[in-house]
């Protein structure tokens, strides 16, 4: 037999090995998420969206979720990407052993939450240069 066919053969079979391999870890990731989705997790959706499982429907793969209070989406159940995680708070770490959370020392703009000092969105950070004034082009002489 050839060597190269050998090789290309030994190639494609490595190849298919790690597609399979692949797979099969995706498809348990998914199970494991869809597995930690139940009723009062907090979810996200596809799409960006928040919100609170209020149940599941299996037959029809439908979920129900509350994203405000009083406000209940029919949503398909493959549409939920992933349960929320709580965030770890922020701990000061000048204090030691103090397990107080600090709020950030940055003070923001009631109406825009842009940090105070900051420019605004299109607000010019030079001040204004004078433009150059044009020159008129010397006139030719028709001799």
């Amino acid at each position: 037999m050839d060597p190269r066919l050998i090789l290309i053969a030994v190639a494609l079979a490595v190849f298919v090995f790690f597609q399979f391999r692949s797979s099969r870890k995706r498809a348990k990731e998914t199970a494991a998420r869809q597995a930690a989705i139940e009723p009062g997790v907090e979810i996200m959706t596809n799409y960006g969206l928040y919100g609170t499982v209020l149940s599941i429907d299996e037959d029809t793969n439908m979920a129900l979720i509350e994203t405000t209070p009083g406000t209940v989406l029919k949503i398909h159940r493959q549409t939920i990407l992933k349960a929320v995680e709580d965030e770890t708070p922020v701990v000061s770490e000048t204090e030691g052993d103090d397990d107080t959370v600090t709020e950030p020392d940055v003070e923001l703009n009631k109406d825009s939450a842009i940090a105070v000092g900051d420019p605004e969105f299109g607000e010019r950070t030079e001040p204004a240069t004078e433009k150059p004034v044009r020159k008129a082009a010397p006139k030719k002489s028709d001799d």
